[in-house]
């Protein structure tokens, strides 16, 4: 379980001393620095490392860090919003120890998460680690835990040919999609990165050839919300370390080839009260207990403006077509992979482990504790209010004639930034669970995102995401 409480200058309790056991067994296994990661507004994996002998004095003090960072778009460029965006101030970065793992696809370094703290001491408000561990530390509060996974899709190209050498992407494996022959192709890849994975502590749940060209998906085991955000970003280093080794490069973009099936990051999320899954063995439907479904109705009401959240690149509305099973409708329904919010009853005798719900419009642009606090509050205000789900949805709803889904009271998830922000900057749970400094710069951030693709061809707005990802 996720350490809940804040770090404090000069480290937690004994905090400091077991980072001086983690340099000598990690010394003795040839780790020369530790990698300190945190994700930014627009969904970028930044880093800092320091020598492995230096991280006794990082966890009592931590390391500087500019929060300008709040605001630097994908393209590094950065957006000045009213009280972001400037070269003032100064921020430390604090490693958890808990998750803090070698790198085997990186052999020689060690990687942690990290909280930032401002200079005062106190938790930095725009730091959306710190914002998911506080929305679980409410839910335990309310006597609820989470359990969360986040899918990984990756396109996997090569860096061998002469389009990939002018960033153009050609595909590394030739077979059919969900086919065997692909992971021939690849098979060494795959192994290595399994082994990676395990060698890590990392539960891979399974791991397949995926639709579009050179795609694959890997899945991994649920756990708290925290360590499933710290999870997806260690997992996708790996993977994408593990590919460069092998000559290959990957790319985790929403849309890596316009026109094409993208890359999701779809989210799964379940409430648990104890050892209780209140997914399954209740008395709505499905075997919803009356906390579950007023959870997932919470989250359904709050789609449109979790997009802002889940969807955050341009390079998301390439991919986020219908009939594509991204789940680009506002609505629920029945292991239904068209619905943006899927309800996953899993295997009859396995239920009460499986039940959980899947977020599928989702994709990996987002960073992802932002995305799972907000979905955090947003089911939890479901809950606490009692709302109901409506009718479910079977099959496509883009078979269904406007006037037919205005009647189910189906709409259209957002299909661009702008839309996406006016629904969240109009949805007060979401507003008052981030606070007015990531708001400002989650608003910021996205209209910069917006403004520097304006009139760009569908073509163009994939390629300046394509290898950002």
């Amino acid at each position: 379980m996720t350490t809940l409480a804040d770090p404090v200058p000069g480290g937690r309790p004994g905090e400091v001393e077991r980072a001086h056991r983690l340099v000598e067994e990690l010394g003795a296994r040839g780790v020369h620095g530790v990698v300190l990661a945190y994700v930014d507004t627009a969904g970028i994996n930044r880093v800092k490392s320091v020598p492995l002998g230096r991280l006794p004095a990082v966890t009592r003090w931590g390391v500087g860090m500019s929060p300008v960072f709040d605001t630097f778009l994908a393209d590094d460029s950065i957006v000045a919003t009213e009280h972001l965006g400037t070269p003032d101030g100064d921020l430390r970065l604090y490693p958890d120890l808990d998750p803090l793992v070698s790198l085997a696809g990186q052999p020689g370094w060690a990687w942690a998460p990290v909280d930032r703290l401002t200079q005062d001491g106190t938790a930095h408000p725009g730091c959306s680690r710190t914002f998911l561990r506080h929305a679980v530390g409410q839910a335990a509060e309310q006597g609820y835990a989470l359990r969360a996974a986040i899918e990984i899709e990756w396109a996997i190209g090569r860096s061998d040919d002469p389009e990939a050498a002018d960033g153009g992407f050609v595909p590394a494996c030739t077979g059919p999609a969900y086919g065997g022959n692909r992971l021939v192709e690849l098979t060494d890849y795959a192994a290595d990165l399994l082994a990676a994975l395990a060698a890590q502590g990392v539960d891979v749940d399974q791991l397949h050839p995926e639709y579009a060209a050179g795609q694959f998906e890997l899945s991994v085991a649920a756990t708290d919300p925290v360590a499933a955000a710290d999870r997806s970003v260690l997992v996708r280093q790996t993977i994408r370390a593990v590919g460069q080794r092998h000559g290959l490069r990957v790319s985790f973009a929403p849309s890596v080839v316009a026109g094409g099936v993208g890359n999701g990051g779809h989210v799964h999320v379940s409430v648990w009260r104890g050892d209780r899954n209140l997914h399954a063995g209740g008395d709505q439907r499905y075997g919803m207990t009356p906390e579950a479904e007023g959870f997932a109705a919470g989250v359904l009401a709050a789609l449109p403006a979790l997009s802002a959240l889940a969807t955050p690149s341009p390079s998301s509305y390439l991919r986020l077509q219908p009939s594509h099973w991204a789940g680009v409708y506002a609505c629920w329904g029945h292991e239904t992979r068209e619905a943006a919010l899927r309800l996953v009853t899993g295997m009859v005798g396995h239920r009460d482990r499986a039940a959980n719900l899947e977020v599928k419009f989702a994709d990996l642009a987002a960073n992802p504790y932002l995305l799972l606090g907000g979905l955090v509050a947003c089911g939890l205000a479901g809950l606490q209010r009692g709302l109901r789900l409506p009718p479910e949805v079977t099959g496509d709803p883009a078979r269904l004639a406007e006037s037919e889904l205005a009647d189910l009271g189906i709409r259209r998830l957002p299909t661009g930034i702008e839309e996406s922000l006016r629904e969240f900057c109009r949805y007060p749970v979401l507003l008052e669970a981030l606070g007015p400094p990531l708001v400002e710069a989650i608003t910021g951030v996205r209209r910069g995102e917006a403004a520097r693709v304006a009139g760009l061809e569908p073509a163009a707005v994939a390629e300046a995401y394509r290898w950002v990802y």
